[in-house]
């Protein structure tokens, strides 16, 4: 089967010292959900496997065993072509995406030419109840949508966003940190007006003014505006 010879060629591929690293900065995943095959080599592979007539095989495999998997079925989906086929494979995996380094993976790049409905399809992960589903359509906002195709709806969006969990809050404050850095003067009302919960409003700010994006004079500004315990 072909996951017998993913699974034989990942351990092939093997980094004992990174998967020991690694395991300590994905929670929940610990060394035994881990093979440790380091990111180029897993995207590299991904390359190879697309080229496989039978590469639905592997795709059809949910949940995995291991994170590696996980990770190279993020990079495979990510360089599908074909819009309809990708989207299909992204809603079949998200739901069994359980953690942020899988998650913020997951980039297919037929997305920057079928932005209309991507949207649609952003719109409907946020509202949805899974943390890691709600964290991507989030990060698709922030990737495809802070430049040409900026409109302020979409911070509105996410600005309505409230949880109680940390890696989506993460991405609200990343989010929201990158668009001050692409649209500072459309953004900046959002932070004057605390539309944020706290931790994430203030985790916005620290993360603008660690960006070198954010002009020192911005920078300063935006110090005032962090929210006191």
């Amino acid at each position: 089967m072909l996951r017998d010879d993913i699974i034989s060629e990942l351990y092939k591929k093997q980094d004992i010292k990174y998967r020991n690293f690694q395991a300590k900065l994905i929670p929940p995943k610990t060394v035994e959900d881990m093979i440790g095959v380091r990111t180029p080599e897993l995207r590299k592979y991904a390359k190879e496997l697309l080229k496989r007539e039978d590469v639905g095989e592997f795709l059809r495999i949910l949940p995995h065993e291991f994170f590696d998997e996980y990770q190279l079925h993020a990079f495979i989906i990510s360089g599908i072509k074909d819009y309809d086929k990708c989207m299909e494979e992204v809603n079949r995996f998200l739901p069994y995406v359980d953690n942020w380094a899988t998650c913020d993976q997951l980039s297919p790049k037929v997305f920057k030419k079928n932005r209309p409905e991507l949207l649609k399809q952003i719109m409907k992960w946020i509202k949805s109840k899974e943390t890691y589903t709600v964290r991507f359509g989030i990060g698709m906002l922030m990737e495809h949508f802070l430049d040409e195709d900026f409109d302020i709806k979409y911070p509105e969006v996410v600005a309505k966003v409230h949880s109680e969990e940390y890696y989506i809050n993460m991405m609200i404050a990343w989010y929201f940190a990158t668009a001050l850095a692409k649209q500072y003067d459309a953004i900046l009302p959002f932070i004057e007006e605390k539309r944020l919960d706290k931790w994430t409003h203030n985790k916005a700010i620290q993360k603008s003014v660690e960006s070198y994006r954010i002009t020192p004079k911005q920078k300063e500004y935006l110090k005032t505006l962090r929210v006191k315990n």
